[in-house]
C-alpha cells in the first residue's frame, strides 16, 4: 500500500473572535457552568425520560401524533427545508434531505401549522416548558455533522415518530454514546454535547422535535427565564420566524 510522505505538524493559532463576540462567548460559558451546578436532573449526555414528569403523556398520544404527521407528509416536497428558516443551520445543512414542520419555534406559536395538526399542537402545549416543538423530517442518505446547541438552559427530546428500518442504521451521537430511536419512544439529551445523526437507510426518518426548560432549582430557574427571552428577541430568531411567514404566505 503507498503512503503519503509524512508532514511537520503544524501550530494552530488559536482562533480570534471579534470583540463583542468573544464577551459574548464568555457569558455563554459562565452561564453554562452556572446552569450545571443549579440542574435538579444531573448533567449527563442522555437522560432517563421517567425524570420528566410529562413523559409518559407524550408517550401515550403517539398515534394521535402520528395520524396527523402522515397528513403532513403528503405535501412532503413543500415543507420547507430547516435552512431555509434558519438561515444558521446552513453549516449543518445545504441540500433538501433535512425539512422541518413548525408547530412553535423558540417560544413563538406558528398558528397556520398549528391548525393543520391541532391535536399535536395541544399536546405539546401541554409540556411544561416548552420553548419548541417541529416534526424533523431526515430523508434517506441524510447525515447530519457533530455540532453543539448553543445553551444548556434547554434540554433536547425526541419522540420517535416514523423509525425506518433496520434501525440500527437510523441513529445519534451525543458526546461517546449512540443510541436509536424507537416509534412512540421519548429520547431526552443534553444538545450542548457534540452530537450527530445519520440514517443510512432507504426511508424517512420522522422524530418529534422538542426544546424544553432544563429543570433547575429556584435560583437557576429565574435566571434561565430571563436568558431564554433575551434570546427569544434575538436578530437571529427573529429572521428565522419572519422566514416562516414568508414560508406560510407563499404557501397560501
Amino acid at each position: 500500500m503507498q503512503t503519503e510522505p509524512s508532514k511537520a505538524p503544524q501550530k494552530k493559532g488559536k482562533r480570534k473572535h471579534r470583540p463583542s463576540v468573544a464577551v459574548g462567548l464568555w457569558i455563554i460559558k459562565k452561564l453554562e457552568r452556572f446552569i450545571r451546578r443549579h440542574s435538579t436532573v444531573g448533567n449527563t449526555p442522555f437522560f432517563d425520560p421517567t425524570l420528566f414528569e410529562w413523559a409518559q403523556m407524550l408517550e401515550s398520544k403517539w398515534p394521535v401524533i402520528v395520524d396527523e404527521l402522515n397528513a403532513v407528509l403528503k405535501n412532503h416536497d413543500g415543507i420547507p427545508n430547516f435552512q431555509d428558516i434558519s438561515k444558521d443551520q446552513v453549516n449543518l445543512t445545504q441540500d433538501d434531505r433535512w425539512k422541518t414542520f413548525f408547530l412553535h419555534g423558540y417560544g413563538y406559536r406558528m398558528d397556520g401549522n398549528c391548525a393543520k395538526c391541532p391535536q399535536t399542537a395541544q399536546i405539546v402545549e401541554s409540556i411544561p416548558g416548552m420553548f419548541t416543538a417541529f416534526f424533523s423530517i431526515l430523508s434517506p442518505g441524510k447525515h447530519i455533522p457533530p455540532h453543539r446547541g448553543p445553551y444548556n438552559g434547554l434540554l433536547r427530546a425526541h419522540l420517535g415518530l416514523i423509525i425506518p428500518e433496520p434501525k440500527a442504521n437510523c441513529r445519534i451521537q451525543v458526546g461517546d454514546e449512540i443510541r436509536h430511536w424507537e416509534p412512540g419512544n421519548l429520547m431526552v439529551f443534553d444538545d450542548t454535547y457534540r452530537h450527530q445523526v445519520w440514517n443510512d437507510t432507504d426511508g424517512v426518518r420522522v422524530v418529534l422535535f422538542l426544546d424544553v426548560h432544563r429543570p433547575l432549582d429556584r435560583v437557576g430557574n429565574a435566571l434561565n427565564k430571563c436568558v431564554l427571552k433575551l434570546i427569544q428577541w434575538s436578530p437571529f430568531i427573529q429572521d428565522a420566524r419572519k422566514n416562516h411567514k414568508a414560508w406560510e404566505k407563499g404557501l397560501h
